[in-house]
């Protein structure tokens, strides 16, 4: 669980991160599967998987931000608010969970280099945490 001090630097952060979380989402996600290429194969149905396609914003806007979004409210009982969400992934989607934690390498990335001067290392280690948190509950249905 997170500690009071880093609910209250996320929620702060968050913020700010505000209107600029859709595109982040899709810079994310472009990031993690250029990078990460292995990554792909969950999003092979797509018909364009180059960074900054249509597919590639449309998933880290509607699905990825918005979950992160939503998990930022959520912070007391990030299990079970993302419950469903990590039913789907484990059940539906078998996406392996270590994933999670690439993506969110991905997030931390994007955000520095869109709020450079705000993701100071205290905003940075409590984010961190927080989208630790988001992956180990994404995982719980793994269990």
């Amino acid at each position: 669980s997170l500690a009071p001090g880093d609910k209250t630097v996320v929620k702060k952060f968050w913020e700010k991160v505000g209107g600029q979380a859709d595109e982040i989402g899709g810079e994310a996600l472009s990031r993690m599967i250029a990078v990460y290429p292995p990554t792909r194969i969950y999003f092979s149905h797509w018909p364009d998987l180059a960074p900054g396609s249509p597919s590639v914003k449309k998933h880290g806007k509607k699905i990825i931000m918005k979950a992160v979004s939503d998990s930022v409210g959520k912070m007391d009982n990030l299990v079970g608010g993302l419950s469903a969400l990590s039913d789907l992934h484990a059940t539906r989607l078998h996406i392996d969970p270590s994933n999670f934690k690439i993506l969110s390498h991905n997030i931390l990335v994007t955000l520095a280099a869109h709020f450079p001067s705000d993701f100071t290392a205290e905003v940075h280690v409590a984010m961190d945490k927080f989208l630790s948190a988001v992956c180990a509950a994404l995982s719980d249905k793994y269990r």
